[in-house]
């Protein structure tokens, strides 16, 4: 569970990120930021809370609380607040392939975890990829 406690704390933070980066572009990159980088990651975060809280209630576990999530001041820029994004998302994919890789869903014995956590991961797949291109015609 903590492990995926931290991921969904991981995209948290990327969330706020790219809330920060929205308000700071143009129009133009907002609406593509919005499509191609928030959207997906807070798919993946409800997701990711929704799957951590039906789990521990399935199995009478302890829930956590999941504050949200500072990104940092302002004056970073829309750039770095998205790599920072990138950066957590990936981080949260990385637990929760950790996490399946243990084999410890499968123990479980719990196949509502099990596709939860192989639908986060499909929900940030080529996130990077999608940032890189965004970045790289930031500011143009």
């Amino acid at each position: 569970m903590d492990g995926l406690g931290d991921a969904v704390d991981r995209l948290g933070l990327a969330l706020a990120c790219l809330t920060e980066a929205y308000g700071l572009v143009d129009d133009d990159t907002a609406d593509r930021l919005e499509e191609q980088l928030f959207r997906p990651v807070q798919s993946a975060y409800g997701r990711a809370r929704r799957t951590y809280l039906e789990f521990a209630s399935r199995h009478d576990l302890p829930l956590r609380d999941f504050e949200p999530q500072t990104p940092g001041v302002q004056s970073q820029g829309a750039k770095a607040f998205i790599e920072r994004a990138v950066a957590a998302a990936g981080q949260a994919e990385q637990g929760i392939a950790v996490l399946q890789d243990s084999m410890l869903p499968v123990e479980a014995g719990d196949a509502q975890l099990r596709t939860g956590l192989t639908e986060i991961r499909e929900l940030i797949d080529g996130l990077s990829g999608r940032a890189r291109e965004l970045l790289r015609t930031l500011g143009r």
